[in-house]
């Protein structure tokens, strides 16, 4: 039988999960067409057994909500999946040229060190209200990592001459090596100090 690979490119087996968090939340099993059309959108936990670029493709196509600024995503944001498809395998070929590695393995790294242990929640508590330091889901730690990655890359491709391929690369590249450029691990340190100051 052939083996799957990832956009027909990238082989997926010996990719390892480190986050013991995260190993139920994060599925490397490549799929040929990476696309279920939210099949699966009412059962509860579903879309953590999804194949994690495929949800890449999916948050790149819907990015979610930043303030008032969709105008800064609304203009590549077509509704069409093979777009998002597109950008993602663009990508990913930017990832391996330079880094040399596994864009896939680079991806899922990239996501375990940007996910955020901890966040702030408001209690209010006799008519004033004090921020609280809770632990993050695993399942949401995945969520809020992919809409950071995503948005991140969008803001810096927003009226620059980056195109959107550029700025997701270097979006993943950033998390992966740990760097405060990435809009995901910036974000992820400013929770955590936040966190850690209101506990």
């Amino acid at each position: 039988m052939a083996e799957i690979k990832v956009f027909e490119k990238w082989d997926t087996e010996g990719i390892k999960v480190d986050d013991v968090g995260l190993v139920d939340y994060i599925n490397t099993e490549p799929k040929i067409v990476p696309k279920t059309g939210a099949r699966y959108a009412g059962n509860r936990f579903h879309k953590s057994k999804l194949f994690i670029v495929e949800r890449l493709i999916n948050k790149v196509m819907v990015p979610g909500h930043k303030a008032k600024k969709h105008f800064r995503s609304s203009g590549r944001i077509t509704g069409k999946a093979n777009t998002a498809f597109q950008t993602v395998k663009k990508a990913f070929e930017i990832i391996e040229k330079t880094t040399k590695e596994n864009p896939v393995k680079v991806f899922v790294k990239a996501l375990e060190n940007a996910a955020p242990r901890e966040e702030i929640i408001t209690i209010e508590y006799g008519g004033a209200r004090y921020p609280k330091a809770i632990e993050c889901a695993p399942q949401r730690r995945i969520d809020i990592t992919l809409r950071l990655m995503t948005q991140g890359a969008y803001q810096k491709s927003f009226d620059s001459k980056k195109s959107i391929e550029q700025t997701l690369a270097d979006e993943i590249i950033g998390a992966y090596n740990l760097a405060n450029t990435s809009a995901a691990i910036a974000k992820k340190l400013e929770l955590e100090r936040q966190a850690d100051a209101s506990r």
